[in-house]
C-alpha cells in the first residue's frame, strides 16, 4: 500500500483539511478485495436447458448452482441477464424450497421444478431487493430463474417439462 502525504497546513480551516484528505483517499487505488466485489460478476459456464409444453420448445443457456455457496449467492448484485439465459439451482434432493430476492436487482420468474422435470409452479415477476419468502409449495429438486415476464411471454406453465441432465438421474 502506498501512503500519500497531503500538504495542508495545520492552521488551514477544517473544511480544507477534510477536502484534502478526501482528495488523497480518492486518488488511492481500491484494495484488491473491494475492487473485485465492485466489478461485475463474471458469468459462469452455461449448460443447455429446454422447456417443453403446449406452447412449444424453448431453449435457454443456464448457469447451474450446485454448491451451498453458489446457491446462496445466485443472481445477487447482477444488473442484467441475457433474454435466453437463466440460473438453475440444484438442491440435490427433493424438498420444499424457499427463495428470496435480497440483493437481487433483477425481477425474475422463479420456476419450481419437481425431480421428474415437471414444473410445479411459477412465481412470476418477483420483486427486486425484497426479503419476502417465495415458497415452492411442494418438494422440488430445482428452481430455474428467468428474466421476469419470460414465462408469460413464452407460454410456460405449471405441468410443462424441463429438459436438463439434472432430471435424468
Amino acid at each position: 500500500m502506498t501512503v500519500t502525504r497531503v500538504p495542508v497546513l495545520p492552521s488551514a480551516p477544517k473544511f480544507l483539511r477534510l477536502a484534502a484528505c478526501l482528495a488523497a483517499l480518492a486518488a488511492l487505488p481500491a484494495p484488491p478485495s473491494f475492487a473485485q466485489d465492485a466489478a461485475p460478476a463474471a458469468q459462469a459456464a452455461t449448460e443447455p436447458l429446454g422447456i417443453v409444453g403446449k406452447s412449444g420448445r424453448h431453449a435457454f443457456q443456464v448457469e447451474v448452482m450446485r454448491t451451498d455457496a453458489q446457491r446462496a449467492k445466485g443472481l445477487m448484485f447482477r444488473r442484467s441477464m441475457a433474454a435466453d439465459h437463466g440460473m438453475l439451482f440444484d438442491f440435490e434432493r427433493p424438498a420444499p424450497a424457499t427463495m428470496w430476492m435480497k440483493n437481487t436487482y433483477l425481477s425474475l420468474d422463479m420456476v419450481f421444478i419437481r425431480s421428474d422435470g415437471s414444473i410445479a409452479r411459477i412465481a412470476a415477476d418477483t420483486e427486486p431487493l425484497s426479503t419476502k419468502v417465495i415458497s415452492s409449495g411442494e418438494p422440488v429438486l430445482a428452481v430455474l430463474e428467468l428474466n421476469a415476464g419470460t414465462a408469460a411471454k413464452l407460454g410456460i406453465r405449471a405441468g410443462d417439462r424441463v429438459e436438463h441432465a439434472m432430471f435424468k438421474r
